[in-house]
């Protein structure tokens, strides 16, 4: 990835966005073609990998395994309302292959930057998933989540690619049916060894994706590349779920975003992502349905996210 950008680039990129025409033949808010694939992973309860144009490639595996459910905290409200929850813990691991950026120790703070924000919105109040599902036992046993992304190659537009593949990662996702018996010792359960039986983590649907929005010259952008980003002066991440509400705005970049600007990001955001959403579902949807006639086999799909 260039590490810096000549004054006549900058420029070129400059006018072009201000002019909605960018150097790819995009314009502002157009997406490149995202192509996903799920169940690529035998060994994991679910799994999907995205590739943005020919560039930014994500693979997502998530395991569902049996835990203890989290007792920490030093508030008793909180601690009794996680003991009746399950666990979600996210990992995010950019392969140095992928870009010189991710190469040395520079690399360890950026994935956790990308692991803590992908965190963060999960395990909040808008992640989507209903943990209290997860639950197994009240204050014993949960299913615990776990969701590794691991980054293949990097053409810009990283965390929108996390989210969207994170996304159809979990629709992949099957936890088994867990059968629950009283006995004189107290509560004990089983699973279920039909995988018919096997259902999707309740709340699914309602996890937000993230559109970055790029704020160049005066104006913004969706899907930048990085000759673009290196002439970003904010940027503005949105998560947004199907329904079109924002669950969370994080600002990042030195530059200042001017009020009326960031109304209009915010609302931009909202829309893109549930185009997007609403897209990703529909083939997630349409593979699904051409599995269960070819079973065994995996699809690949792809779509374009441009409004």
């Amino acid at each position: 990835m260039p590490v810096l950008i000549s004054p006549a680039e900058r420029e070129y990129i400059i006018n072009g966005v201000d002019h909605n025409i960018r150097a790819d033949g995009r314009g502002r808010l157009d997406y490149r073609q995202i192509v996903v694939e799920t169940g690529l992973i035998s060994q994991a309860s679910g799994s999907a990998r995205c590739r943005l144009g020919e560039g930014t490639d994500v693979l997502v595996g998530v395991k569902v395994e049996v835990g203890q459910v989290d007792m920490e905290g030093d508030d008793e409200v909180i601690r009794e309302r996680k003991s009746k929850r399950g666990r979600v813990i996210c990992n995010v691991e950019c392969s140095p292959i992928a870009s010189q950026q991710f190469a040395g120790r520079g690399a360890d703070d950026f994935n956790n930057e990308l692991t803590q924000t992908l965190d963060r919105v999960l395990n909040g109040p808008q992640g989507g998933l209903n943990l209290e599902k997860l639950c197994i036992i009240p204050g014993a046993q949960c299913w615990v989540v776990n969701i590794d992304a691991l980054i293949l190659d990097y053409a810009g537009n990283l965390l929108d690619m996390v989210f969207i593949t994170t996304r159809a990662a979990l629709h992949n996702t099957k936890v088994p049916k867990t059968i629950i018996t009283e006995t004189e010792d107290g509560l004990e359960f089983d699973f279920s060894d039909d995988m018919e039986d096997a259902e999707r983590i309740e709340g699914w649907e309602n996890v937000p994706t993230a559109v970055t929005l790029s704020k160049i010259g005066s104006r913004h952008v969706v899907d930048a590349t990085p000759l673009e980003e290196l002439t970003i002066d904010a940027r503005l991440l949105v998560t947004v779920n199907k329904d079109g509400k924002i669950c969370g705005v994080q600002k990042g970049g030195s530059g200042s975003i001017e009020p009326s600007l960031l109304n209009e990001m915010i609302q931009t955001g909202g829309t893109i992502g549930q185009h997007v959403i609403q897209k990703l579902d529909e083939q997630l949807e349409r593979e699904e349905k051409e599995a269960s006639k070819k079973t065994g086999s995996v699809g690949k799909l792809g779509f374009f996210a441009a409004i």
